[in-house]
């Protein structure tokens, strides 16, 4: 299980500490979803997971200051008995501190912090940063480079050519996002996010010559931090005993961190040009996601022309017999 100290959400998200005498950098986050403690603030705790973060907005605000001050007291104590990691304040809400609320949250240990931002803004922008920092992530030998829009993951086995390929990709006007190991998150069901290492960042190993720097021979234009990956390309050596695929009709997927990935399986042969294929295999599968699908047109046209042939058959036979 991955975790994120309050002190690195605190930096992220410059906020402000109103609980200074508390370690932000011992208290840590476990799950990238939140709470607005709106039923809570009522006294309605049944189902309340008290390992969230747990936001005030404006409207939790608005119903503490329409409460007397005891009440109010009362309300704050009961849910820092819960035990929460954290109570973030946004809009600039401070009206705590007018209840001697930031003593009461030392007492029991929960740090309070305040934000500027509008309480949907950073509500989306924590969950963003929270789901992307603990989320499940695995390393792939391979390379990462961003063709047309199109996050590809090229995979194969060492000495296949896969750096040459990304370099050949740059210098088409692609942009490299990892070289040899590719560092993967799972985002959602739907979102694999890939990133390079942080040691080899923008470095390419070409045998022969040794490792160059892409970001420094071709400019920032060249790399990227991160992207989606949005397909596969497993490349290996030529078998003459593998039948490969050249219609396309049933796309192939591959499991990555329970996910489902489109997958291309290219055959190596000499002289032929990977780099000019990946750029074709990458806009063919965003046509494909955008509702267009060649295999698919192919096989119209058959049938097609089979029915009409059938058809002119018929005919045909139907004029002999008169």
């Amino acid at each position: 299980m991955y975790t994120v100290t309050l002190q690195q959400i605190a930096d992220q998200f410059h906020l402000v500490n109103l609980t200074e005498g508390i370690d932000l950098t011992k208290r840590k986050i476990t799950t990238a979803e939140i709470n607005r403690p709106a039923l809570q603030l009522t006294g309605f705790y049944d189902y309340f997971d008290h390992e969230r973060v747990q936001l005030i907005g404006m409207v939790e605000s608005a119903y503490l200051n329409s409460v007397s001050k005891d009440m109010r007291c009362r309300i704050y104590e009961r849910l820092f008995a819960t035990k929460i990691p954290c109570l973030i304040f946004c809009r600039g809400l401070t009206s705590c501190k007018e209840d001697n609320i930031p003593q009461m949250a030392e007492k029991y240990g929960i740090p309070l912090l305040v934000t500027n931002d509008p309480t949907t803004t950073f509500t989306s922008r924590l969950i963003r940063y929270l789901s992307y920092e603990l989320a499940p992530r695995m390393s792939l030998h391979g390379v990462m480079v961003d063709v047309f829009g199109e996050g590809v993951l090229i995979l194969g086995e060492s000495g296949l050519g896969k750096s040459e390929t990304a370099l050949e990709l740059v210098q088409r006007g692609h942009r490299l996002v990892a070289d040899d190991i590719v560092e993967i998150r799972r985002i959602s069901d739907n979102e694999l996010m890939a990133q390079g290492a942080e040691m080899i960042q923008n470095l390419v190993e070409l045998r022969g010559i040794g490792v160059i720097n892409i970001k420094e021979m071709y400019g920032v234009q060249a790399v990227r931090m991160n992207k989606s990956i949005d397909m596969v390309i497993k490349l290996e050596p030529w078998k003459p005993d593998v039948v490969y695929d050249r219609i396309g009709l049933e796309q192939e997927t591959t499991d990555i961190l329970g996910n489902a990935v489109a997958c291309y399986t290219i055959p190596i042969m000499v002289g032929r040009n990977l780099a000019m294929v990946i750029e074709a295999a990458a806009l063919n599968h965003r046509v494909k996601k955008m509702g267009y699908n060649a295999a698919e047109e192919l096989k119209r046209r058959v049938n097609e022309n089979v029915e009409k042939r059938l058809k002119e058959r018929a005919e045909n036979e139907e004029k002999e017999q008169e």
